[in-house]
């Protein structure tokens, strides 16, 4: 047992005879005399601090959530500039037809809006990831533990579809080869997992409009220079060739789009950042929080809508 007023530092290991020096207790006193500290005390000290203060997971404490709602909004909606979207809404408009590849993309979306919000105030609230809001919501343990599952293979899934739309794009446009597409996409987001929301917050706030104008202007170029598109568009019917609105169709169509529905996992771990609610902030932290989160998939909904005009151009 050791005395509860003397502290433990880790010393780098002794090269002296060869044997290395485990722990050292020393006096508090000694630990806070900056002069008498040890460069392996110093860089020990260092490398638990950083460790400790990204806050990856679980509570993110009020010293490091310093970002404002916008902030904050604007980095979890720069989460969803994913490409699948994409993929989604040509691979639905091409099977079901647009009119019933639009309906059942807006069933999804409500579905996952209702289910999202609940989830996405909770975390913004009280500044906790999935796992512990499902603790909380009297699951348990083993409950959190099959919501980590979920989310864990979700993102496994969802990174591979990423990836390899990021390098058939690549092997396309700039005629990189597959395999070096598959590593500049997989490589460029280690930086940021490192740094975390530092990183992210200012990458983001910088990309995301980029990102909207690039989306824009090209639906836009589209509609001003072939104005026939429109009703290409809508008169689309898909491999079926059946006119009109199908109920399976719609369902079907819902069905492929709410398998993002574990999207809300990772716009809450950026609204656990949040600052707290006051009078002043009361309408930004409430358009924060439902644009960021429920609210992603408005936007998605949005992409993928665009992409069935993909088959019908």
């Amino acid at each position: 047992m050791t005395d509860d007023s003397k502290t433990t530092q880790v010393l780098e290991p002794s090269t002296a005879g060869g044997s290395p020096v485990g722990v050292a207790v020393v006096e508090p006193s000694e630990a806070l005399g900056a002069g008498s500290r040890t460069a392996g005390n110093a860089d020990a000290m260092s490398a638990a601090k950083e460790s400790l203060e990204d806050y990856t997971l679980r509570f993110a404490p009020r010293s490091y959530r310093k970002w404002g709602a916008g902030v904050v909004a604007t980095s979890a909606l720069g989460g969803i500039a994913y490409l699948a979207d994409f993929s989604i809404g040509a691979n639905i408009g091409i099977s079901y037809g647009t009119v019933n590849a639009i309906f059942g993309i807006v069933v999804a979306a409500v579905v996952i809006f209702a289910t999202g919000f609940p989830l996405a105030y909770y975390a913004a609230r009280y500044n906790i990831d999935l796992d512990l809001i499902t603790r909380g919501s009297g699951f348990g343990y083993y409950g959190s533990v099959v919501t980590n599952v979920i989310f864990a293979t979700f993102t496994f899934i969802f990174f591979a579809l990423e990836g390899s739309i990021m390098a058939q794009g690549l092997e396309l446009g700039l005629g990189i080869p597959q395999w070096l597409g598959y590593a500049a996409s997989t490589l460029i987001v280690i930086p940021l997992v490192i740094y975390g929301m530092k990183a992210l917050s200012k990458l983001q706030v910088w990309t995301t409009p980029l990102w909207l104008l690039l989306m824009v202007v090209p639906v836009g170029y589209l509609v001003i220079s072939h104005p026939d598109s429109i009703g290409e568009f809508f008169a689309f019917t898909g491999k079926s060739g059946a006119e009109g609105t199908n109920l399976a169709s719609v369902m079907l169509a819902a069905g492929v789009c709410l398998s993002l529905m574990a999207q809300i996992a990772e716009q809450i771990d950026y609204l656990r950042f949040m600052p707290p609610k006051t009078a002043e902030n009361r309408g930004a932290w409430w358009r924060a929080v439902i644009l960021a989160g429920p609210g992603w998939v408005i936007f998605g909904a949005i992409k993928q809508i665009v992409a069935c005009s993909l088959p019908s151009t």
